[in-house]
């Protein structure tokens, strides 16, 4: 086990960023303080080697300049919400839109973007980093200021651990998610569409031409979306034409917040398997639909379907529909979430 740091550029504004590698018995992670992102993370190849499974940057030029929220820790609300627009109580709040007419991933300069004050540390024995953020009132339209965390820290079982944390002093949306895009090949070695993914959802959450949930969830079974046993990514992504879709976990009750697997992905040719848990109520899985042509790590590129992302959050469009689990965080309350990446190998 240990942690080193290390020097990972300078922005246009001149703030210095580093970057943070943790390694536990076989495997290997490094991290960032510029979005808290997660740069790589290394798995045993055979003969000494190993395979980053993450896609993102060798530099911070390539975090900095735009792109698809590559390993980044997204807020202040992950996912869209519709128009841009939510209304808590008597009072409407206009958000930054950056998605046509619908506010994502936080708006035009989210948590992504932001360089996060950065604690190396551990947690139970395990090499941690600890990234915290203000974000003020305002803040791309959200009312209150916000105090938000994200600690991740690597096991030796292969795992590796995201718990956030947030208080705010005003009602505020709040879903905070790690935005990893996943190849269990390794990155840049081909598209993902032979992976097999099981999600443990019975129902997923219907949306328009604009991805905007239309309020109602509907089941998985004898639809395109089942995934409750596990089938290759491949085998009815056509009848969609890619996912982009927010399953919901099925919890004995909606205020259940247990740590329990949602989601695992498995490729045969390396034998690597990756399973999700989290104390979330739902799950994005994305197929990388709309990347193209990204240069990415050593020479890399990043096409349509070179990795999945397999984001826990609250379900899209929350602060809009009544029906939805609440994501609204009050002044007193804390926001404590927790989601587990365990890898096999």
């Amino acid at each position: 086990m240990d942690t080193r740091v290390l020097p990972f550029g300078t922005l246009a504004t001149g703030e210095e960023t580093r970057l943070f590698v943790l390694k536990n018995g076989n495997m290997s992670i490094s991290l960032t303080d510029f979005g808290a992102i997660l740069v790589s993370v290394l798995l045993p190849a055979g003969k000494g080697g190993h395979d980053d499974v993450v896609l993102g940057f060798s530099t911070l030029s390539g975090y900095a300049a735009k792109h698809p929220f590559f390993g980044a820790t997204v807020g202040r609300y992950a996912n869209r919400i519709a128009k841009g627009a939510f209304r808590l109580g008597s009072t409407s709040y206009v958000l930054a839109t950056n998605n046509g007419a619908n506010h994502l991933h936080g708006g035009r300069k989210g948590f992504d973007k932001y360089v996060w004050n950065s604690e190396p540390g551990s947690v139970g024995g395990d090499p941690s980093v600890r990234f915290s953020l203000n974000s003020p009132d305002g803040d791309e339209g959200y009312p209150g200021n916000l105090e938000a965390s994200v600690t991740y820290s690597l096991g030796a079982d292969g795992s590796i651990r995201m718990a956030y944390e947030a208080v705010t002093d005003a009602p505020t949306p709040v879903n905070l998610t790690n935005h990893s895009y996943f190849n269990l090949k390794g990155e840049g070695k081909g598209d993902i569409l032979d992976h097999e993914l099981r999600i443990s959802c019975s129902r997923y959450v219907p949306v328009g031409d604009d991805l905007i949930p239309t309020g109602a969830l509907h089941p998985v079974a004898g639809t395109p979306f089942d995934f409750l046993k596990a089938k290759p990514v491949g085998t009815d992504i056509a009848a969609v034409g890619g996912y982009d879709h927010c399953f919901v976990l099925d919890r004995p009750e909606i205020s259940d917040n247990s740590l329990i697997p949602c989601a695992e992905a498995f490729h045969p040719g390396t034998n690597r398997r990756l399973t999700i848990l989290t104390t979330m109520p739902g799950v994005q899985f994305y197929s990388g639909n709309f990347l193209k042509d990204i240069r990415g790590k050593t020479g890399s590129v990043y096409d349509r379907h070179s990795g999945f992302c397999l984001e826990t959050e609250f379900l899209p469009d929350s602060p809009n529909q009544a029906g939805f689990p609440a994501c609204i965080l009050e002044p007193g309350a804390k926001y404590v979430h927790e989601t587990v990446c365990r890898f096999s190998f």
